[in-house]
């Protein structure tokens, strides 16, 4: 259909429609091998990830993912690589046809450069290697499988994808550095055995990144024992306090919040990734949809008896830090109010002190003001009276004790009247 114009595509439209079929399950056809690696990195450690896939993709004259990619999957010959990079780590997927023998004794990542599996950067948080075999290959028992490929160790299996396949591991280390699974296809598609064998490489991963939490938690449990003891300490001290308290007491209660919200923030992201993998640990299980191989542990039994405990670890720490915070914030208000409201009561003593000296500097005024009329009015008075006596000798017919008599008033009321405008000016200068 043509000729019909759209408006412009929103920015990311495009990035935000390929995201759900971003990092697709690649196809499996049994007998396979698969390596895994996942390697926690920093944002520089990813990238450097993705420089080492370029160098490799060009030494097998193959196209390189382009700058930015998050994911890519490429055919160099003999093997093939997908590669991906999420937020905390880069995942590495080498997959080899199986050319028959024991498919721990060459896995698939021997298949690659070993100089450049070494020069990978990141550290391991998942490796592992997984056979995807024809059910003929199954053995009679699980029992004779534990001891062909997993050294006797007790296994872990069920029937997933409704009966399509069956899936075991022992969830170990071995001695090469990684894990092992074995997957006998029943009836699966290329691309359901690729899914399954993703969601167990997912469960591996995401387990460990889950359980990254639990030492954090632990080391925060001192911590909030003595900020729980301090806390309450302070609180009962509270109820009792003085004024002269109240300062220590408002010391000791900001260094106590001021050190919760710090170990709050340091190890908040921690912890809620913790619970966010395990949320998907518990969906990857939901999708396999296993059923019980009788006389072993399934996926869910496995990974709930071993990381629910150290989950509701995790969660009750962050639960106590976070109301540890919140009461020690609650009580540095409370004492906040008690030492403003202490400081409101010494400024009223002071404003109150404050008005009574200067009352009391108004009647000192007042009283040195009529001291200084009274001083005034003697000397203009006596100047008066030395111009009548002048006046007298000089034969005019004065009295100069009536004229200084007479004229005491009248300086008087004149001083007083002065005095009182001058003050009048500076107050309105005021």
């Amino acid at each position: 259909m043509t000729g019909i114009v759209l408006p412009p595509n929103h920015p990311r439209r495009i990035e935000l429609n390929d995201e759900v079929h971003a990092r697709p399950p690649e196809r499996l056809v049994a007998p396979v091998r698969v390596s895994y690696l996942a390697l926690f990195a920093d944002a520089e450690g990813r990238e450097q990830s993705w420089r080492r896939l370029a160098d490799l993709a060009e030494q097998y004259d193959v196209s390189p993912p382009p700058p930015g990619a998050n994911h890519f999957t490429g055919d160099f010959g003999r093997f093939r690589v997908k590669w991906e990079r999420h937020n905390e780590f880069v995942r590495f997927k080498i997959i080899l046809p199986d050319h028959g023998g024991d498919p721990f004794d060459e896995p698939a990542i021997t298949a690659a450069p070993a100089r450049w599996v070494a020069s990978l950067p990141g550290e391991v948080i998942a490796a592992a290697h997984v056979a995807l075999l024809p059910r003929a290959e199954a053995p009679a028992h699980h029992r004779e499988l534990a001891d062909r490929w997993f050294a006797g160790n007790v296994l872990v299996g069920a029937t997933v994808s409704g009966g399509a396949a069956t899936a075991y591991t022992d969830f170990r280390i071995h001695a090469d550095g990684f894990s092992r699974f074995v997957i006998f296809n029943r009836n699966t598609t290329p691309w359901q055995a690729g899914r399954i064998t993703q969601r167990l490489l997912e469960i591996d991963t995401y387990r460990v990144l889950a359980m990254m939490a639990l030492p954090v938690a632990r080391g925060l449990e001192p911590l909030l024992a003595r900020a729980g003891q301090e806390l309450g300490d302070a609180t009962a001290a509270l109820v009792d306090a003085g004024e002269a308290d109240e300062p220590v007491l408002l010391d000791r209660l900001t260094r106590l919040s001021a050190e919760l919200d710090s170990q709050q923030a340091r190890t908040r992201f921690r912890l809620s990734a913790a619970v966010a993998y395990d949320e998907l640990v518990q969906r990857r299980i939901r999708e396999l949809r296993e059923e019980r191989i009788q006389g072993l542990q399934t996926f869910r039994e496995f990974t709930e008896r071993r990381m629910a405990p150290a989950m509701a670890t995790c969660r009750s720490v962050s639960g106590r830090v976070e109301s540890l915070s919140q009461r020690a914030a609650r009580a540095t208000q409370l004492l906040t109010a008690r030492v403003d409201v202490t400081r409101e009561g010494q400024n009223q003593a002071l404003l109150a002190s404050m008005n009574r000296r200067v009352a009391l500097q108004l009647r000192l005024q007042s009283t040195v003001e009529g001291l200084s009329v009274a001083a005034i009015t003697y000397y203009i008075v006596s100047l008066i009276g030395k111009a009548a006596e002048a006046l007298e000798a000089a034969g005019t017919p004065l009295r100069p004790a009536l004229v200084m008599g007479a004229s005491i008033p009248l300086v008087a009321l004149a001083m007083a009247f002065g005095l009182r405008r001058v003050r009048r000016i500076a107050h309105h200068a005021d």
